[in-house]
């Protein structure tokens, strides 16, 4: 990252001129954020400090859903599907802008054969070694399971089973072979990065509590954190009564960089790609596609943004080098597809995008990574005698849950009781977000003031009901940018200013859908640069090292070589 010409960060700047907390928060993934918006909101003096930007690490490379985990029925998980179920359904109420029930279809063949296994290893072979072929008693049986489970005030429909003509009916371009489909619900969140900036603005909205980003852990000083500011260099001590790492993947580094190494992960890599094919769009109907490898991994065709999500893969990573969708990863899903849709050609032209994270699992040792438990846990330490709450797995379903769980933990530390529950709390523009066609063209009326009713209606769809701050902020008159559909320099320019941007990259990949959807060339990061400069101070050469910086990372990060906006040589 290149050191912008804005030194002075006002999130930086406060946790300098008053270092100290009650509570400091490692990481800045959805469960940092979700336990900071929750210390928030009891009134703890509370801050947050993440070595990048926000969601930019583990967070920002999941496959966009909230789900039960109903292949978690095969580890006998029940705890774990009790609570993502009844996590996912308060999602669907409390964050409706941007999580929505999603139609998940399991084609099934006849004879067993194959490419599909049933998610439910538990009914029969209790096992965690050679994957076992299920069919479609086996995977109604589990959806019955599932359904139980998922008895939360009707916020996601049962499940439906078809045979062959009704499957064929729905899905014409399924292969021959399938015999029966399985159609069950979990939920669609369509822009992860947006929905945690959400949360991290609930608990901003609080007196007591402040953040900042690109502002990593780098040491420790008695019971002093020492935190550096990755724009200047400038590093200082900063105090608590309580420590909470939540770094995901890196949990081990941080506590290592505190002076109290610790062995407790064991992340695994997973990789997706995004194409541009309209016939494999057409061919979901809508669905995500869910099925499982004959290696036991699972994997998932998804429409999303009016492009096809493919992922994902499962394979023991290194949290200290960086990850990258491999050629053997395409190979493997392009192989996929073509055992599900053996008609619809695919091929590398067609990926717009690609991504790569590592998942914060536990270490495991000699557990296969596909059988690895997705649960999380708290591990205690202390840093002289400041305890030091480490976060142990965890994952976006059930952030919310998770987080309460945390902050409890850390209000009986601090000796006070909890004062608020964020069970049915609304997150960021979810708050009075319209549920009907007809509340929406009353919410478009009531908030778009001189705009056309269009435009509101898409910043609706695009911020939720956070759309009536920026509404009244933005001109009526705005230039649309010719390399980025949708956007003006002046939205550009607002999300600039008012989220925390550091980097052209933290607009392209988490304050937009600019890269995710495709046709990112070089004149769109110029022009994106443009617009964000002035509110992001940056000059001539700033704005230009700002395109180069982004240039590297689409092309290493995500292989998008963006002078021809194809997939660009693998860097990995």
């Amino acid at each position: 990252m290149t050191e912008s010409t804005t030194t002075t960060r006002p999130n930086i700047t406060a946790l300098r001129e008053r270092p100290r907390a009650e509570v400091l928060i490692i990481g800045g993934g959805i469960n940092g954020i979700a336990t900071f918006r929750d210390l928030a909101l009891q009134g703890v003096d509370v801050a947050l400090v993440e070595r990048g930007d926000y969601v930019s690490g583990a967070s920002s490379a999941s496959s966009h859903m909230v789900h039960g985990g109903v292949r978690y029925l095969e580890n006998g998980e029940f705890r774990l599907v009790r609570e993502s179920v009844t996590e996912r359904n308060r999602l669907v109420r409390n964050a409706p802008h941007f999580v929505r029930p999603l139609p998940t279809t399991i084609p099934i063949h006849k004879t067993f054969s194959g490419i599909l296994t049933a998610p439910f290893r538990l009914l029969v072979s209790h096992g965690r070694g050679k994957p076992r072929e299920r069919g479609a008693l086996l995977i109604k049986t589990g959806l019955i399971i599932y359904d139980t489970f998922s008895r939360d005030g009707g916020a996601v429909p049962r499940h439906r089973f078809h045979g062959r003509k009704k499957s064929h009916e729905l899905f014409p371009d399924l292969d021959g072979r399938f015999a029966y489909t399985a159609t069950y619900y979990d939920a669609s969140m369509h822009d992860p990065e947006r929905l945690a900036l959400d949360v991290l603005r609930d608990g901003l909205r609080e007196e007591s509590a402040r953040a900042a980003n690109y502002a990593p852990v780098v040491g420790s000083d008695g019971s002093s954190v020492i935190i550096r500011d990755e724009l200047t260099g400038e590093q200082f001590p900063f105090t608590a009564k309580v420590v909470v790492n939540t770094s995901g993947p890196w949990t081990d580094i941080t506590n290592a960089a505190l002076g109290e190494p610790t062995r407790f992960m064991g992340g695994t890599k997973g990789s997706h790609i995004v194409l541009e094919n309209a016939e494999l769009l057409d061919a979901t109907r809508g669905n995500e596609i869910f099925f499982e490898a004959s290696d036991g991994r699972i994997v998932l065709i998804y429409p999303l943004k009016g492009r096809v999500m493919v992922g994902t893969t499962d394979i023991d990573a290194d949290p200290s080098k960086p990850t990258v969708c491999t050629d053997d990863e395409i190979d493997y899903f392009f192989d996929l597809i073509a055992q599900v849709f053996p008609h619809i050609s695919v091929s590398r032209e067609q990926i717009v995008y690609t991504f790569s994270g590592i998942r914060p699992l536990p270490r495991h040792d000699d557990v296969a990574p596909g059988f690895v438990s997705r649960d999380y846990r708290i591990e205690r330490a202390s840093l002289d005698d400041v305890p030091v709450l480490s976060l142990v797995g965890g994952k976006w379903t059930t952030f919310r849950a998770l987080s309460e769980h945390i902050s409890t933990d850390v209000m009986q530390l601090l000796g006070r009781p909890r004062t608020v529950s964020t069970t049915d709390l609304a997150i960021g523009g979810g708050a009075g977000y319209p549920r009907t066609d007809a509340d929406r063209r009353r919410w478009v009326e009531a908030h778009r003031g001189a705009h056309a009713a269009e435009f509101a209606d898409r910043m609706l769809e695009r911020y939720g009901t956070y759309a009536a701050e920026l509404l009244s902020s933005l001109p009526v008159t705005q230039h649309p940018l010719a390399h980025a559909p949708g956007y003006s320099q002046e939205e550009i320019a607002l999300l600039a200013a008012r989220e925390e941007v550091v980097s052209l990259i933290d607009l392209l990949l988490r304050r937009t859908s600019i890269a995710f959807v495709g046709g990112v060339t070089g004149d769109t990061l110029v022009e994106v640069a443009n617009a964000a400069a002035p509110a992001l101070g940056w000059d001539a050469d700033e704005t230009d090292a700002q395109v180069a910086a982004a240039t590297e990372t689409l092309r290493d990060a995500h292989r998008i070589d963006v002078s021809t906006a194809s997939l660009a040589p693998q860097h990995a």
